[in-house]
């Protein structure tokens, strides 16, 4: 699917308020929120809206460790780290990379303990570094890397 220019606006608004109703996006557009439904419903079954999601504040729910962990794998075989850290909720992010190491995570936990944990079943499937987060300075919608 080729974007629009108007796409492009839909989506940026979505980003600000998934919420809003398309008759407000519509105004905001120009358009009607009959008009712009139909393009969200298009965006969504081409798979450029994947989900809808909420943004929480993970230190106020508890989770005070953020780590990036890069896996260097032991065996060629990655079918069973892939299925590992599908299955593992502490992992938020995970992508194959080319550089040092063959995975790159992101790994939220409540606690020193939860992470020694997870990084004990870890090695299992090869061996990792860490670096843990001190600070977030940045965190930025995708959409906007566009403009």
């Amino acid at each position: 699917m080729e974007l629009d220019q108007i796409d492009f606006q839909i989506l940026q608004l979505l980003t600000e308020n998934s919420r809003i109703q398309w008759k407000d996006l519509g105004e905001k557009i120009h358009m009607t929120g009959q008009a712009v439904g139909n393009r969200i419903k298009k965006l969504e079954e081409s798979g450029v809206i994947k989900a809808y999601s909420l943004i929480v504040d993970e230190m106020k729910l508890g989770l005070m460790f953020t780590a990036f962990v890069i896996i260097h794998m032991k065996t060629a075989n990655h079918d069973s780290f892939i299925h590992f850290i599908k299955a593992r909720n502490e992992v938020v992010e995970a992508h194959r990379i080319s550089g040092k190491g063959c995975y790159h995570l992101k790994v939220i936990v409540k606690s020193q303990d939860q992470l020694n944990l997870f990084l004990n079943k870890l090695l299992e499937h090869g061996n990792y570094s860490l670096n843990l987060s001190i600070q977030e300075i940045k965190q930025q919608n995708p959409l906007t890397a566009t403009f």
